[in-house]
């Protein structure tokens, strides 16, 4: 006869497996060490550099992430994370598998840094168990300290800088500059090696925006591959220049004339579904964004310089409008708007020949909201020539042109209230005044003196 077990050696049995397995668990099932991997953003350290940290752990989760850097006696916490993760004896519920930390290091938010090497050190704590605490898991990475900025100096003297004007400054930087120019407030000139200069030699064209009334915005830098950074003054002197004033009255026959083709060809502005309307988010929003594409146009600018002649105003023309005039719009005698008009209106004829200033390449020859059919040409090192409201357009982008070659027709379209030509000058997007560069004089004694061999000026 078969006896039966007593329930309570079951019940001590069962108790007895459960004791095993959960102390098996408590000391078996620790997390696996979390991956980390360390991105520095900057190749060392200099005044600021991001660090991100990439920790994952998809079994038990995270538990606790620390990020250091370790300089000598100098221990940092740069930042941390702590997450809560899975119970040992849980096989799912919640918990986080990885995470992204984002650190930031340097003279600027460190004290007592100093130049040589520093180390980066990412610690992740391993998940838990009531028997068990494993050494967390570690990773480092060595970069090096650089603090000192790349040096620069000016060679060029009497330089001189007109409200809304154009210059060239010529200078040395050191061997550990990876970028150098002329800021001028949040616009920023790159700077080029000087044709048959030494070592280290360069220079850069440059403008000053047309409401610009502080000078010392307008600084020499140079920056190293860590963010170290120079930037000194240098100008001579800065001539200001009040901007005009001008009246512009809207009427409903001009903007039912303009608006509608200016909707149809730019997708960047759409119909308010009102006229008034329409034309102001034309006038404003639709200018912003051009003005923002010639800036982006500015990067496409030829290593070289593409002309040598003197810059030519179209001829026999009569200016309707000057650069930096500054509109005030009305409508039914209420002001609406005021922008800035930032080049020379020239009307002679209807449908005049439109010739180029000078010798350069066509970067666009397309309709281009505001201006309506435009023509761009690149001169090299950043200075650009803009034809607009043309009727007709006679070029193709990458085309090369001669000063004097017929780029189109003169017209009414885009923002134009009559046939004539919009011209401007640019320096790397920003528009500047064409008056000096149709000057003979100013461009020798003010730009060619100072480049001497590396430009050859034919005057």
């Amino acid at each position: 006869m078969m006896k039966i077990a007593h329930p309570k050696r079951w019940g001590i049995v069962t108790l007895l497996g459960v004791a095993a397995l959960t102390a098996a668990l408590a000391w078996f099932r620790v997390g696996p060490p979390p991956e980390i991997e360390i991105v520095p953003g900057l190749p060392g350290i200099g005044r600021l550099t991001e660090v991100e940290v990439r920790v994952a752990e998809p079994q038990r989760g995270l538990s606790r992430v620390r990020v250091e850097v370790a300089q000598g006696e100098l221990l940092e916490l740069l930042a941390e994370s702590d997450h809560e993760p899975r119970p040992f004896w849980a096989f799912w519920g919640p918990r986080v598998q990885s995470d992204e930390i984002s650190a930031e290091v340097g003279s600027q938010t460190l004290e007592g840094l100093v130049e040589g090497e520093a180390t980066i050190r990412v610690t992740a704590e391993r998940a838990p168990t009531w028997l068990r605490r494993p050494e967390p898991a570690v990773r480092e990475i060595i970069l090096p300290v650089r603090l000192t900025p790349p040096t620069i100096a000016v060679a060029s003297s009497q330089i001189y800088l007109a409200q809304g004007g154009s210059s060239v400054v010529v200078y040395q930087v050191g061997t550990s500059a990876v970028r150098d120019g002329v800021r001028v407030g949040g616009y920023w000139f790159p700077g080029y090696p000087l044709p048959g200069g030494v070592a280290g030699q360069r220079f850069a064209l440059f403008g000053a925006p047309h409401d610009l009334e502080d000078s010392s915005e307008v600084r020499l830098a140079a920056a190293d591959d860590v963010g170290n950074e120079l930037a000194i003054e240098f100008l001579d002197r800065y001539l200001r220049k009040p901007l005009r004033t001008d009246t512009i009255r809207l009427s409903d026959r001009f903007m039912a004339r303009v608006a509608p083709e200016i909707v149809a060809r730019s997708p960047q502005v759409e119909d308010q579904g009102d006229l008034l309307e329409t034309y102001l988010a034309i006038n404003r929003d639709l200018r912003r964004a051009n003005s923002e594409e010639l800036l982006e146009l500015a990067s496409r600018t030829a290593p070289k310089f593409l002309w040598r002649q003197p810059f030519r105003q179209l001829p026999n023309t009569q200016s309707m409008a000057s650069f930096a005039d500054r509109r005030t719009y009305l409508y039914e005698d209420r002001e609406v708007d005021q922008q800035d008009h930032l080049g020379f209106d020239l009307a002679s004829v209807r449908h005049a020949p439109v010739l180029a200033a000078n010798a350069g390449v066509v970067l666009e020859a397309e309709y281009f909201g505001i201006y309506g059919n435009t023509v761009i040409l690149d001169h090299g090192h950043g200075l650009m020539s803009l034809y607009a409201h043309l009727s007709a357009i006679e070029v193709q982008a990458g085309q090369e042109v001669a000063r004097g070659q017929s780029l189109g027709k003169t017209g009414e379209t885009g923002l134009a209230g009559g046939d004539h030509l919009h011209f401007s000058m640019l320096l790397h997007g920003l528009q500047v005044n064409p008056l000096e560069w149709w000057d003979p004089k100013w461009i020798e004694n003010r730009f060619a003196s100072k480049l001497g061999a590396a430009f050859e000026f034919e005057g």
